[in-house]
This record gives C-alpha cells, sequence and structure tokens, in this order.
C-alpha cells in the first residue's frame, strides 16, 4: 500500500488534508508513496524556525552544535538499512545509494568533525588579523561572523535525497540557522524517512528543523533579508526562484547549484595503451551510468584528441557494452533506472536534439534489455554515446543536456581549441583531465578553471586514491560559475560561513578583546601574582602575562647547540660567510634556540595544571640575535577553548620574544592543555 507522507511543521507531523500526487516506483511504476504540502501554515512555520528555533540555536556553542550534528550522524548510521531499501524505489543500486546514504551521512559526520577541530566553542567567528587603524595602536578593527537571524529554506533535487539534504543541513545547524527543507517530490519517501529518524533523536532544539513534502506554497512571500535559500535543481526552476519579488526586494542571500554539462578531457599523450587512457574510459562509462547518469556532475562531454577518436569509441563502446541494466535490487545490476517515466521520455527529447548535431554511436534511447525486470513498466533505458565530428561548430553539444546515461565524444585539434570547447559549456561543477605531461596538465588547468568549481588531474599515480570525477567531498568546493548557478556549497567550512553574517566592528584593543574573549596586542596584559602555569584553565583570565628574566645569548650557547643539534649552518658558525648575508650582522644565533631558552624563562617546571605543550602556530623570526644579546619573553593568554572532554581545556598564549633594545625578535602562539577543576 502507497504511503502517504507528511510534513514536518512547527514541530509535529502534518497530514496532507487533499491534493495528493501520485510517486511512482521507478522500478516497475506502481505507487509507492503520494504526497501533498496541503494545510500548512508557512508563514507560521518560518514564524516558528525564527522565533524559536534559531535562539535555541544561537544560544549554543558552536562545539555544541557540533555535538549535535555527530549524534544525528550516529543515530543516522545506525538505521540506514531502512534507507537503502526505500531508495531502492528511486531506481538506483546499492552502490549508488552508497554515495546518497553513506555519502551523505558521512558529510554530518564530517562538520561535526570539522566544528570541533576548527572553530572557538564560541557564539561567534573571529575572521582574520586585527587591522590597526591608528599610528598610536589606541584604534583597531577586527571582522567577526555571527548566525543570522532568519531561516535558511534548503529546496533540493531529487537525485540525491540524503546526502543532497544532508550536505546543506550539516553547515546550516553548525552555523546556527534553523532548516526548511524541502526535498523533491519524486524522491521524497526517502527524505522524509530520513527527517523522520532525526527527529526521532530528540537531539535538535525545538523549531531547529521542519519538512515540507510538496509545494512550497506561499513560503517565498515570507523570506527576508536575515534568511537563505540553498537551491539544487534546474537552471529554469532557479531563475523562477531568483526573480521572486522578496527575494530581490529583500536582498536574500541565495545560493544555486545547478545543471552542468561537466567535461572529460584526454590530452594528447594519454593514447591507446597508457594508464591514463583507461582512466579516462573508465571514468566516462562511470559517470554515464551511476544513478543512470542523473547527476549534476556527470560528464556530458568526453574530448578527445582527433588522433585517439576512433579508439576512444571503441573503448567506450567495449565497456558499455558490459554494462548490466536491470532491477536495482539485484546485486549484479551496474545500473538502474531512471527516476521516473517522466523523466525518461524527457531524457529522450534531449536525445533527440543532441542528435542533430551528433550522430548516436551506442545506444538506442527506445530500446533496453533488462534483467529481472519489464523495462517498459519501469524507467529504464539504455546508456546512449553520441560522437559530434565539429564540435566548434555546434551549439546544442554544449547547451543541452540530457539528465541521463548521455555523453558526447567531442575530438579536438589541439590544447587551446580543447579549452575552448569546453568553455562553450559557460560554467560547470567539475571538469577531469587525463594526462601524466605537466605541461598539458598545466594549459589544461589553468585554462578551464575559470569556469569550474572543481578539477580533478587524474594519472597513474593518483588513481589508486581517486574518489573520482563525480563525487563532490566535504572539505572541497561544491558549485561552479555561470550555468552551473555561481553558487558555492561544502568546502569545509565555506560552506558553513554562507550562514553567518560578516561584520566589522571598531574599537580600542581593550573593547575589542573584551568583546571577542580574545587578547589584542595593545590590550590590558595585566601580570598575575601567580605564575600562569600554577592556574588551572578556569582560573586563568584572558589577558593574565607573565614578564620573564633577561638570559644572555653567547657564542658558547650557539656552538654548544650547534654541536648537540647537528645544526651547524654557516651563519651560525662561520662569521665571515654570515657577515656576507645581507640579513645578519655576523653569526647568529638559532632561531630554535631563541625558542629553547624563551621556554626556558617562562615554563614553570613543577607538575601542575599544564598537562601539555602541543604545537607552535604562527612562528615568525622577526630580528637576529648577536651572541652578547639578551632575550626576554611576555607570555600572555591570548584565548582559551573548551575541549570535548571536561578534564581539560586548550589555552593558546601569545608569546614575544624581546631583545635588550625592545626589539621583538621572534613571535608565535604556544598551545598547551591545561587541567581543569574536578
Amino acid at each position: 500500500m502507497a504511503t502517504t507522507l507528511e510534513s514536518f511543521a512547527q514541530d509535529r507531523w502534518v497530514r496532507p488534508s487533499s491534493g495528493l500526487a501520485d510517486i511512482p516506483s521507478a522500478i516497475d511504476g506502481r505507487v509507492v508513496a503520494r504526497a501533498s504540502s496541503s494545510g500548512l501554515d508557512f508563514a507560521a512555520m518560518a514564524r516558528h524556525a525564527r522565533n524559536v528555533g534559531g535562539p535555541a540555536l544561537r544560544s549554543l556553542t558552536f562545539h555544541e552544535r557540533a555535538d549535535i550534528l555527530r549524534g544525528v550522524a550516529a543515530a543516522l548510521n545506525a538505521c540506514k538499512e531502512e534507507f537503502y531499501e526505500l531508495a531502492a524505489e528511486t531506481g538506483a543500486t546499492r552502490s549508488d545509494n552508497l554515495v546518497d546514504i553513506d555519502g551523505g551521512i558521512g558529510t554530518l559526520f564530517a562538520y561535526a568533525s570539522r566544528g570541533r577541530r576548527e572553530l572557538p566553542s564560541e557564539r561567534f567567528v573571529v575572521e582574520g588579523e586585527v587591522e590597526p587603524l591608528s599610528r598610536a595602536g589606541g584604534f583597531v578593527g577586527l571582522h567577526v561572523l555571527t548566525p543570522r537571524h532568519g531561516v535558511a529554506l534548503h529546496i533540493n533535487a531529487y537525485n540525491f535525497p540524503c546526502w543532497g539534504m544532508l550536505e546543506k543541513l550539516g553547515p546550516a545547524i553548525l552555523a546556527g540557522m534553523p532548516v526548511i527543507t524541502k526535498p523533491a517530490t519524486a524522491t521524497a519517501y526517502v527524505a522524509e524517512a530520513v527527517i523522520r529518524a532525526i527527529v526521532a533523536t530528540g537531539l535538535l532544539p525545538e523549531g531547529a528543523l521542519q519538512l515540507i513534502v510538496g509545494s512550497t506554497g506561499d513560503l517565498l512571500d515570507h523570506l527576508t533579508g536575515q534568511d537563505v535559500v540553498s537551491f539544487t535543481g534546474s537552471a529554469e526552476t532557479s531563475e523562477r526562484l531568483q526573480n521572486h519579488p522578496a527575494i530581490g526586494r529583500n536582498a536574500v542571500r541565495f545560493i544555486a547549484e545547478r545543471d552542468s554539462l561537466s567535461a572529460a578531457i584526454l590530452a594528447p599523450d594519454a593514447g591507446p595503451g597508457t594508464p591514463e587512457f583507461d582512466l579516462f574510459v573508465t571514468e566516462v562509462v562511470r559517470e554515464m551510468t551511476v544513478k543512470a547518469g542523473q547527476k549534476c556532475t556527470a560528464i556530458r562531454r568526453a574530448l578527445v584528441p582527433r588522433e585517439h577518436e576512433v579508439a576512444a569509441i571503441q573503448a567506450l563502446r567495449t565497456a558499455l557494452g558490459l554494462v548490466t541494466i536491470g532491477d536495482p535490487r539485484l546485486p549484479d545490476t551496474r545500473m538502474g533506472a531512471l527516476v521516473s517515466r517522466s523523466q525518461r521520455e524527457a531524457v529522450r527529447a534531449q536525445v533527440a536534439k543532441l542528435a542533430t548535431e551528433a550522430e548516436i554511436v551506442f545506444g538506442d534511447p527506445f530500446r533496453v534489455e533488462a534483467d529481472g525486470i519489464d523495462p517498459e513498466a519501469g524507467a529504464f533505458m539504455a546508456p546512449v554515446l553520441l560522437r559530434c565530428d565539429r564540435p566548434a561548430e555546434a551549439s546544442l553539444v554544449h547547451t543541452v543536456e540530457a539528465f541521463g546515461p548521455v555523453a558526447t565524444v567531442m575530438p579536438y585539434d589541439g590544447l587551446d581549441e580543447a579549452v575552448a570547447l569546453v568553455a562553450r559549456g559557460e560554467g560547470s561543477l567539475v571538469a577531469s583531465i587525463f594526462t601524466y605531461d605537466p605541461e598539458a596538465a598545466a594549459a589544461l588547468a589553468f585554462g578551464i578553471a575559470p569556469y569550474h568549481g572543481r578539477l580533478l588531474v587524474l594519472d597513474r599515480d593518483s588513481a589508486p586514491e581517486s574518489t573520482g570525477h563525480g563525487s563532490p567531498l566535504p572539505g572541497l568546493l561544491h558549485g561552479g560559475p555561470g550555468r552551473a548557478g555561481g553558487g558555492e556549497e561544502l568546502g569545509g567550512l565555506r560552506g558553513v560561513f554562507h550562514y553567518l553574517q560578516r561584520t566589522a566592528i571598531q574599537g580600542s584593543p581593550a573593547r575589542l578583546a573584551s568583546l571577542t574573549r580574545s587578547w589584542i596586542r595593545g590590550a590590558p596584559a595585566p601580570a598575575t601574582p601567580r605564575h600562569p602555569f600554577r592556574l588551572g584553565y578556569d582560573e586563568l583570565r584572558i589577558g593574565d602575562t607573565i614578564e620573564t628574566a633577561s638570559r644572555a645569548i653567547t657564542l658558547d650557547d650557539i656552538e654548544h647547540f650547534a654541536r648537540f643539534t647537528g645544526d651547524t649552518f654557516y651563519a651560525h658558525m662561520d662569521e665571515e660567510a654570515a657577515a656576507a648575508n645581507p640579513f645578519f650582522p655576523g653569526r647568529v644565533a638559532h632561531g630554535y634556540l631563541i625558542l629553547s631558552f624563551a621556554a626556558g624563562l617562562f615554563v614553570d617546571p613543577a607538575p601542575g595544571p599544564v598537562l601539555a605543550n602541543y604545537g607552535l602556530d604562527s612562528l615568525r623570526f622577526l630580528k637576529p640575535v648577536s651572541p652578547g644579546d639578551t632575550i626576554r619573553v611576555r607570555l600572555t593568554v591570548k584565548r582559551k577553548t573548551e575541549s570535548r572532554k571536561p578534564e581539560y581545556g586548550e589555552v593558546r598564549w601569545d608569546a614575544e620574544v624581546f631583545n635588550q633594545h625592545g626589539d621583538t625578535v621572534a613571535r608565535y602562539d604556544l598551545l598547551t592543555m591545561n587541567a581543569r577543576a574536578g
């Protein structure tokens, strides 16, 4: 029996009252679910997100939100087999759904880790360095990032109902913005199951997540300048959304990831018999058949040197002939169905357009042999490979996308023409380059980079560990210019920062240090009555400082350090050679000798709250230290960051080493782990 899908609005499940649309199985056409957003109050959903979900999320630190994401990811991982079973009805094989389901869950885990590792245990981010704004240093500026006081509306495509939803959800929740997510109706039954599992965890605050199954109604009318819309889908729908009066009037932040004509380029050196030629064939066939070619990153244009064209087409035809098409639930099936029969008809129509400029060299869009199913009852279609002999004179092959198992081979004459042909796509999410020639790699990569969000340069060295052409990764940008939408998702913290507002703040060092809870040079640095290494994490205050005694640096010190460490670089051992160096007055102390002696000056050696020194950041040696100079250290508590474990926290110290004239000779951040009171 078909399931009636429900929306999740204002923290309750809402069953639609009318207007149900049937959602067919891609395998056999039977109705597997019904969907409608009737009965939803979209204005109330937006208010609930802003007035309930937003404040609740913003009351948490980045680390607390990261912990929520980790818990949600773990819960989804525990029940993912349910999602796999449902997702088979979309026409996708289990390996297809590995990218969607495990990939989506993995993205949540990745953002949970980044939130803990790369963001502060605060509700804001200080971005970049302090900008001096006055000669005496009493007036400075910096930039902060804070959560926007709105709602993140996520409108997702049908091809990745799990990953497409979670790769948007993770960065938004980590940023502190409540989410209203709207999956594409064709696969909404998978998305609804995922949201049910998230809601069941009870980990997200009330109002932090809502789900619309069906139309968004008049929701866009209620968007404000604090809201964010993140869209994945067709250029036509994206343009309609961006032109909505409320989005234009209120300058709503709009992130679009649209379809594009991604390319694979075989370089002249990568002829038959080379590993790169084989990699090209494998990757093109994979991108044509994974998810039945229903990927925004799928290879649509396969560019080959004209001298390799015949061999490339023959190799592709041979590989495509080995692809088993059939019931995606069967373990031997390599390619399943398109999402629906209507989608198959749309692909066939696009192939017909392409065929006016290209000839079909493999496959028939109207005939398919499939294992274990009735290919006409479902949405099955054979892979179709076309060849465009004169791509420079054609236009449709660079503008028409058949969103299915379809690609066009295009011969080129010279790397300049290859770059020009790729650029005809007017912007894409990704392109792949297959070469072992460093000059060809450079010419192609930098020639097409302005038109792409991501490039894969694949060769025999990287192939064993490559994640492939079509796999967006949490740490790398997903998006592209022009036709691809001009948006950027993922990319590590870049994806989080879309949901934060960047604000410049000006004031005195003392005021900005107080606001940001991070010591700034020029802010008060009071000396502590007790050595700061005797103070626990919770006792230390931002700005607590120790000024050390001085220590002389002798020639014997330098020579002993050189013999002991083996660092006998001429600047430390040869007076004449050192004096000839424009940076040194003569023999100078090793930089690491200065660091070692500095530690000897500020360290309190007895057991105490300091558990470990685990790193130095931003180390710079600013002035040479000569024999006879003296050094002293000022060590200041710069920032404190809570750890996941309650027993200790991270302390970042500003360490500045001075000579006898008060000149700074070295500066760095010292990182320690400090015990907390039990």
